[in-house]
């Protein structure tokens, strides 16, 4: 029994329909397989990896920025003083602990 382009088959489906189906289900399947391989080929995932990286080092750079200028571009004396001084007392510190340390000897 032969089923012609025109002659609905068992499913109530012609010959021309059913292999219309076929084709766009074998062209999800390729889509579905190379959007797989893009997602776990290692140079993407590196490609990926590397991008999200250095937007979150370009966020963490504009928040240093925007700590030490303000929205016109002027240094904001009293922040830049405030890490000077942390800056300061932290060297102080270290300096401090180092001879101590080498008196003991």
């Amino acid at each position: 029994m032969s089923t012609q382009a025109n002659e609905p088959s068992l499913t109530g489906r012609t010959k021309s329909q059913i292999e219309a189906d076929l084709g766009a289900t074998r062209d999800r399947l390729a889509a579905s397989v190379s959007g797989l391989i893009d997602e776990v080929h290692p140079t993407r995932i590196k490609q990926r990896t590397v991008g999200r990286l250095r937007a979150e080092l370009q966020a963490r750079l504009d928040d240093v920025r925007a700590y030490f200028f303000n929205a016109r571009g002027d240094v904001r004396t009293d922040h830049v003083l405030s890490a000077g001084g942390v800056a300061a007392g932290t060297l102080t510190l270290i300096l401090g602990v180092r001879a101590l340390l080498r008196r003991r000897r």
